[in-house]
């Protein structure tokens, strides 16, 4: 599996804990730097944060491919749009949570949210 870190350094702890909760081992880790110049137009630096990937078209399509996703919630929301296009579906997304009490303050990984399937689901509750 690729995954592709659009955050805070994933640690070691966090790739264990991403290879218990997927089964399966990780096969590269891609550090993506999702700073944004707020005073810039926003779609071409989205762009530029998924070319920045290295990913050939092929790739995005038939890889399996983990993101973890920017901070910055304008930012998340339209790299998951460019990565759906790219893609053809929504990618599986990483949920981080602190450790409580931790000191320094840490954080591990809480699930992992399948996009895909929350989509599909909510499709289904539309009709209702």
């Amino acid at each position: 599996m690729i995954v592709l870190n659009y955050a805070h350094p994933i640690t070691t702890a966090q790739q264990e804990q991403i290879v218990a909760l997927t089964g399966q081992s990780i096969a590269q880790l891609i550090d993506i730097n999702s700073q944004i110049d707020q005073q810039q137009p926003l779609e071409p630096q989205i762009i530029a944060l998924a070319d920045a990937a290295g990913l050939t078209p092929q790739q995005w399509q038939s890889e399996e491919i983990l993101i973890n996703l920017p901070s910055l919630n304008f930012s998340a929301a339209a790299l998951l749009a460019e990565l759906h296009g790219r893609m053809g579906y929504f990618p599986p997304v990483l949920r981080l949570r602190p450790i409580a009490g931790a000191l320094p303050p840490r954080f591990e990984v809480a699930e992992i949210l399948n996009l895909q399937v929350l989509r599909d689901e909510a499709r289904a509750r539309r009709t209702r």
